[in-house]
């Protein structure tokens, strides 16, 4: 008997995976639990298990696909027929092979170009009308670059190839690209900066102090640890902060729970695994669920000062900039101090500017104090 493995819901309202990497080729002999196949989500990439023992029939999703929850994904046992009444690559199965009904590929009825909805939505972001489209994927599917090379293709010299080496858009970096540009898109922000004297901290434990610091603060400015849902603010109760950290896939940002009431020494230990585990691709999906507030910090690639972006749906994001030795004022003398910026951006609908100076200034008393 064959099995179908369909794209499951790994939680938190997905409705759409890009398939990452495929563990197994078609006509291998596996086992139930081996590693089958890479999903990456809105969050982070997630292996997938096999559910099922047998040989590898028939994988129907190619890597970099962006498929629908619920689509058929591979086929394991006997000889990987696709059941009747679907198509092979389990899209809607209303929907007749342009090709066999004598169509251009990738054209049907008004309404039923196939693409899925990331395609799309793309073409809509691009201004170009998926139906003048013929396309190249299977079954006359309109692919990703099939948009983004009509949108190119209407400032070049007729003749003329597109310029430069071109790469898809996927995994970490397309959803980085997607997330950025809605926080953007939603938020309007404005940015805080402060000079911070680190002469009392511990650069080492710099991040887990900065959570410390920014836990207690956030406590006396409430609307920077609270979410904007519909026309209600919502205040959270819980301090669970999460933390930029750079990997060789991009910038990921894992969750770091309950920061004001673990110690700074637990906060310290914490920060390491879910760092260690970033770099090693091996967080967990609800490692990167369920911040209410971020703190990012590049160390020495900082530069003097940043501006980051609020992790949407977040209202409020803080920022180290490069900690040096500084000339300062102290008691009318030119001193050098370790000196930094901290920088606060914040969401204007929610938060007013004092309040967010406030709260900068809170935490930058509490690091002045060595934490």
């Amino acid at each position: 008997m064959a099995y179908e493995f369909k794209l499951p819901d790994l939680g938190e309202g997905l409705t759409e995976g890009e398939i990452a990497r495929w563990l197994v080729t078609e006509g291998q002999e596996i086992g139930e639990d081996d590693p089958l196949v890479e999903i990456q989500t809105d969050k982070t990439t997630v292996e997938i298990p096999s559910p099922a023992a047998g040989k590898v029939a028939r994988i129907l999703v190619a890597e970099g696909e962006t498929v629908a929850v619920g689509t058929v994904l591979v086929v394991i046992g006997e000889d990987g027929a696709a059941p009747d009444g679907e198509q092979p690559r389990a899209e809607d199965p209303r929907v007749v092979s342009a090709v066999s009904r004598g169509q251009t590929p990738g054209h049907g009825p008004p309404g039923r170009v196939r693409a899925t909805p990331l395609v799309r939505r793309l073409a809509q972001e691009l201004g170009v009308d998926l139906e003048t489209l013929g396309g190249s994927g299977p079954q006359g599917r309109v692919t990703e670059e099939d948009v983004r090379s009509a949108a190119s293709s209407g400032g070049l010299t007729p003749g003329r190839a597109p310029e430069g080496r071109r790469e898809p858009l996927r995994g970490v970096r397309k959803l980085i690209a997607e997330h950025m540009a809605r926080a953007h898109a939603e938020v309007p922000p404005v940015t805080w900066v402060e000079e911070c004297d680190f002469g009392a901290v511990d650069l080492k434990r710099l991040v887990p102090l900065t959570l410390k610091a920014v836990a207690e603060a956030l406590q006396e400015v409430p609307e920077l640890n609270a979410r904007l849902e519909g026309d209600e603010i919502v205040y959270l109760e819980r301090y669970d902060l999460g933390v930029a950290v750079q990997t060789d896939q991009g910038l990921v940002v894992p969750v770091v729970r309950d920061c004001d009431s673990r110690s700074v020494d637990e906060l310290a230990d914490e920060v390491a695994r879910l760092a260690e585990a970033a770099r090693a691709n091996k967080l967990k999906p609800e490692e990167l669920r369920g911040s209410t507030f971020t703190v990012t910090s590049a160390g020495k690639l900082g530069g003097l000062l940043t501006t980051p972006i609020v992790n949407h749906p977040e209202v409020g994001i803080l920022s180290i900039g490069r900690v040096a030795e500084r000339p300062v004022v102290r008691d009318g003398e030119i001193v050098a101090r370790p000196t930094g910026t901290i920088a606060v951006t914040f969401d204007h609908r929610i938060v007013d500017g004092a309040r967010a100076a406030e709260f900068g200034l809170a935490v930058i008393r509490r690091l002045e104090a060595g934490g």
